[in-house]
């Protein structure tokens, strides 16, 4: 969602509580969107110990990963498909790798917190270029 949206969702609330029920109706929309953030928070806290608890850089299936990719997922998204921590391969722009048992995987860089681009390496197409 975009947080202007969200932000904006909840000033909505806010409003519309204290218009319809004065300063219950504003603590009760405060409530709400409090639950709401503990709610988002507790799903990243989730994520965050399944993907530290899976060995760095690993993927089940780095073919699968490169079909589900797509341009803008934020990283969020992507730990969720991975689900474990990318090998850090450099910060500018900021590139991870995954790599499945096969020996393939997928290298993705990130602009501005989202995917702008990945690619898939096989294991020859990278003996290949180390040859070269």
């Amino acid at each position: 969602m975009n947080p202007w949206l969200g932000v904006g969702l909840a000033l909505a609330a806010l409003v519309l509580g204290g218009v319809l029920l004065g300063w219950q109706g504003v603590i009760f929309a405060t409530t709400g969107i409090i639950f709401w953030l503990l709610l988002q928070m507790s799903r990243l806290m989730r994520l965050m110990q399944k993907a530290g608890k899976a060995p760095m850089g690993s993927v089940g299936s780095a073919v699968m990963l490169n079909s589900q990719l797509h341009e803008g997922m934020t990283l969020v998204d992507l730990l969720t498909l991975t689900g474990s921590l990318g090998q850090k391969l450099g910060d500018a722009p900021k590139r991870y790798r995954w790599t499945d048992p096969g020996d393939v995987s997928v290298e993705v860089v990130l602009e501005g917190g989202k995917v702008s681009r990945w690619t898939l390496i096989r294991p020859e197409q990278a003996s290949e270029a180390a040859a070269d």
